[in-house]
């Protein structure tokens, strides 16, 4: 099933905004790459740009979904931000449980996550769940020097 954005691209020249909520499912990380990959094309990111924040964005998801969606119902949503400056990406779920950034030995076939967001971004972060939500957002942002 197709992900929808809730918020529309706002005109060229503006900020623009992209917010959905899916389920929290591992099925569901198909089409949020493929969401994401065409609103950012749209939005004409340089293919590396697109690449890492595709890339990092994936890896935010799965988290998410593998240790962040305690509730079997539960859902996690995705904030696309861009500005002429930066890229700002965050997925937010609602476990209290904060991820933490470790390094993972040759032999563990999971625990690389949050090292490959912070190779492939400029920076990210974790924030607390807007007022009155539970929860956390797990972000990353990418500094667009000399974008249009």
């Amino acid at each position: 099933m197709p992900v929808t954005p809730v918020m529309p691209v706002l005109p060229a020249g503006e900020a623009h905004l992209l917010r959905t909520t899916v389920p929290a499912h591992p099925s569901r990380a198909a089409g949020v790459r493929a969401m994401l990959a065409e609103h950012l094309t749209q939005l004409g990111l340089s293919p590396d740009h697109l690449d890492n924040a595709v890339l990092a964005a994936d890896e935010l998801f799965v988290n998410a979904v593998k240790h962040g969606s305690p509730d079997p119902g539960g859902t996690i949503t995705v904030t696309v931000e861009y500005t002429e400056r930066e890229l700002r990406v965050t997925v937010a779920d609602r476990s209290p449980a904060l991820p933490r950034l470790r390094t993972a030995d040759g032999a563990e076939e999971s625990g690389r996550g949050l090292a490959i967001v912070a190779a492939l971004s400029d920076d990210w972060g974790i924030a607390p769940a807007g007022p009155g939500s539970a929860g956390k957002k797990v972000w990353f942002a990418l500094m667009l020097r000399g974008m249009p």
